[in-house]
């Protein structure tokens, strides 16, 4: 336990690409923020769920991969030293008589906050899990809910299952390096991109993988090991499958966790704000990104980035509530320029 709490101007809970973009309009105001994030590293759902992904609606960039993008916002902000702390979930929140805030992390690691930004995304991700016996004795190392490497699956005997982007893609990536793949879905509709459904089956016409329709039922053991898994397949009948790994993709599970018991207005699982300073139920807590709702909100990156600009001037205000506040252009403002270290 930190034995004396961090003091910060403004504390951000979340380190996706919302919350990084709140680095950078803080710090052209001038204000320093400390970024608390669950996951060991920076980028939020665009570096945990799909790094390879292009995103073709980020502004003057026609194309941009989801890593690129966090790592260009990384670079953005580095003139505003934001300290970082990663591997950390954000348990407790308390709003002090001073108006500060008092945050406590997982770690131990505790906060005297002038103002907080909540860019938590949807919350924190658990991954929807295979519903049959035994699974927990293997996840991790022989039953898997992400790709950290795609090498670690070359030469191997691969069970997927899934019927969504994630499943279809890696289904696609890995089935040339695989001894033996095999995708399995409940249904024959999938909800993936056509492309991708079509060169799958394309595939499976040509031998190269196995589509099995039908619902897993029961892991194949022994002693501690994996060998397989059976598959009630659609035609009732129960299929052995041998695998050295089952990928599953079935989706995430968005969940506030901690967020729900910290006293804000909740609409579902959505932090209700005002949308003149993204502020939520209590002063000086403020949302944005996917976390929040207001009417006609829409979960867009895009849109996260322009809160998170309108939240700052809020932040400012709320912690320096004498100062006069003026707009100034990155373009032509000198003061901007000092604190981006560019030269006149």
């Amino acid at each position: 336990m930190t034995s004396k709490p961090i003091n910060a101007e403004a504390v951000i809970i979340g380190a996706g690409p919302t919350g990084l973009f709140q680095v950078f309009e803080l710090g052209l105001l001038g204000i320093k923020a400390h970024v608390i994030d669950s996951l060991p590293h920076p980028g939020g759902q665009c570096t945990e769920l799909y790094p390879e992904k292009p995103i073709y609606d980020i502004p003057a960039l026609p194309i941009c991969g989801a890593q690129e993008l966090i790592d260009r916002l990384r670079k953005q902000i580095e003139p505003f030293g934001a300290t970082f702390h990663l591997g950390e979930e954000t348990v407790s929140l308390k709003k002090e008589p001073s108006g500060r805030f008092e945050i406590h992390t997982a770690a131990g690691t505790r906060f005297d906050a002038g103002a907080v930004i909540i860019a938590a995304g949807v919350g924190s991700f658990q991954p929807r899990r295979l519903g049959i016996p035994e699974i927990d004795r293997f996840e991790g190392h022989r039953i898997h809910y992400k790709v950290s490497s795609a090498a670690r699956f070359h030469e191997r005997r691969l069970v997927v299952f899934g019927g969504g982007d994630s499943a279809l893609d890696w289904t696609l990536n890995l089935c040339p390096k695989a001894t033996q793949l095999t995708l399995v879905h409940r249904r024959a509709e999938f909800r993936a991109a056509p492309a991708s459904v079509a060169r799958m089956r394309e595939l499976e016409a040509a031998g190269t993988l196995r589509f099995l329709q039908g619902l897993p039922h029961a892991l194949r053991t022994s002693g501690e090991d994996l060998l397989g898994i059976e598959v009630k397949g659609s035609d009732g009948e129960v299929h052995v499958l041998e695998a050295d790994d089952l990928l599953v993709f079935f989706g995430l599970a968005p969940k506030l966790g901690p967020i729900a018991e910290w006293g804000l207005e909740l609409d579902k699982k959505a932090i209700r704000v005002d949308t003149q300073r993204f502020q939520t139920s209590i002063p000086g807590v403020f949302a944005i990104g996917d976390i929040n709702t207001y009417p006609g909100k829409k979960k867009l990156i895009l849109s996260g980035f322009h809160e998170a600009a309108l939240a700052a001037f809020a932040v400012q205000n709320y912690l320096y509530p004498a100062k006069k506040q003026f707009l100034q252009y990155t373009t032509t403002s000198p003061v901007m320029h000092q604190r981006l270290g560019v030269s006149d």
